[in-house]
């Protein structure tokens, strides 16, 4: 199963620097592409924060903080990856993303955007989309499925602190 999570670490970025190359040589000539009128565009867009275009102009220092997110991300799912499948498709899913935007965020200097659904103002890419669904999957898995909880609840129970 190692594998599986390795070639979605793998994928993930190399599907977001595809889809940058295509979004860069069809969207940015014409600004705002339609997808599905009223709901969904393709809007390119050159992040140089965070989440949503907060803090501006902090690329290096987003850069470390995103490797230092990689780094520990990857040491729980090496130690942890035969507990379970949605605890490590989760992870992958969130290391994929954050390397996809790292890789943009160190070469080009900014994050390509281009995402854009009429009910969700920001405007995000491929990459974003899939650390979303790893952390998602990640907090669906700890509150549910793990002992995270569970060993809170046990103590109180116990009256212990």
């Amino acid at each position: 199963m190692i594998f599986l999570y390795i070639a979605i670490i793998i994928l993930i970025p190399v599907l977001a620097e595809v889809i940058r190359g295509l979004i860069v040589g069809g969207v940015t000539p014409v600004g705002t592409v339609s997808v599905i009128p009223g709901l969904f565009n393709l809007t390119y867009s050159e992040n140089r924060g965070v989440a949503f275009g907060l803090f501006q102009d902090g690329t290096v220092f987003f850069a470390v903080t995103t490797g230092i997110v990689i780094i520990v991300a990857a040491i729980f799912l090496v130690k942890n990856y035969k507990k379970s499948k949605l605890f490590s498709i989760a992870l992958s899913l969130i290391i994929g993303g954050g390397l996809g935007n790292l890789f943009e965020r160190v070469y080009y200097g900014y994050v390509t955007d281009y995402l854009s659904l009429s009910f969700f103002p920001p405007i995000c890419n491929f990459a974003d989309y899939c650390i979303t669904a790893g952390t998602v999957c990640l907090v669906v898995y700890l509150l549910f499925f793990s002992d995270f909880l569970k060993s809170d609840k046990k103590k109180s129970e116990n009256g212990e602190t």
